[in-house]
């Protein structure tokens, strides 16, 4: 079968719906798996020229909504920050090299082959097997900015509801929605344009304007799987879309599971210094807004 032709466009910031999904039979990505790939996008996301808006991670397949910006686009400054990001603060890079860096930063094709191929080897190496993780070529379809851009990001977050797997698009941890409130949008990984056009509106009122597009639009049921409840688009219109403190709590208790340490900054540092499989490759303690405390995550023994 011939390949479909992909459809970029380089002279201008330009919005994509990535999809792709793996060639194994089942559900292989696990939660261990979608922490993986959540990190990778992390990653290449902050070297690439690519602003992610959002993603979900499924069992067997993952969406992410990114804007790419063309290289004529990123300014010097910009590059020596990238470059410095990718090689250290004492990076020293040939003319040629940095301009070859520049074109490929900005390119789709080439941030997705890093996200897959790195993907692709974690998870060999942690199932012990040979050969190909992913099936076909990504899919992307060029988004246009605005309203389209709310009712893909909707569709992409709504997955989860409509495979079944929660009641609330937030309570999945490995969508766009789940991770602005179960992570408060972390090292602010995530865009909050969400498609809204008024630029001046606080963060939390654009979170909160998203919320009611994704629970008004996520009610109806598709042929892809139900929606959400109607008395919990209900309770939530009653609340004004806004969040509870008990509501934050609920969203981000999977830190009394999911941590290796959970307190005050001063009792983890103590801690830290007492173990010493980890005091040499700790990060500082992440403050959990909304709780009022501080986590340290849990590391594995190959990490």
């Amino acid at each position: 079968m011939a390949r479909m032709i992909r459809l970029l466009v380089e002279d201008r910031p330009t919005i994509y719906h990535v999809m792709s999904r793996t060639a194994l039979d089942g559900y292989p990505l696990g939660a261990v798996e979608k922490d993986y790939l959540l990190s990778s996008f992390k990653r290449f996301s902050a070297l690439y020229f690519a602003e992610i808006l959002g993603f979900c991670i499924m069992g067997n397949h993952f969406h992410l909504l990114v804007r790419m910006m063309p290289a004529e686009m990123i300014d010097d400054n910009e590059m020596d920050r990238r470059i410095r990001h990718a090689f250290g603060p004492d990076a020293v890079i040939a003319p040629a090299l940095r301009e070859r860096l520049r074109l490929k930063w900005s390119r789709l094709s080439e941030f997705m082959r890093e996200i897959k191929q790195t993907f692709s080897r974690f998870y060999n190496a942690r199932h012990h097997r040979r050969g190909y993780f992913w099936g076909d070529r990504f899919k992307s379809v060029i988004i246009e900015d605005g309203r389209t851009t709310i009712h893909c990001l909707a569709y992409i977050d709504l997955n989860p509801i409509r495979a079944g797997l929660v009641r609330r698009p937030e309570d999945y941890r490995w969508c766009s929605i789940g991770y602005h409130l179960q992570s408060n949008n972390a090292d602010a990984f995530l865009s909050t344009d969400f498609g809204l056009e008024d630029d001046h509106r606080n963060t939390r009122d654009r979170l909160r304007l998203y919320r009611r597009f994704l629970y008004e639009h996520g009610q109806e049921a598709s042929p892809k799987g139900p929606g959400i409840s109607t008395r919990l688009v209900e309770e939530s219109a009653k609340s004004g879309y806004e969040y509870s403190v008990t509501d934050r709590l609920r969203l981000r208790s999977r830190w009394f599971t999911d941590s290796g340490i959970l307190g005050s900054q001063a009792f983890i540092t103590e801690l830290i210094q007492k173990f010493d499989c980890i005091k040499n490759r700790v990060k500082s303690p992440k403050e959990i807004d909304g709780l009022d405390f501080f986590a340290l995550k849990r590391f594995n023994e190959s990490q």
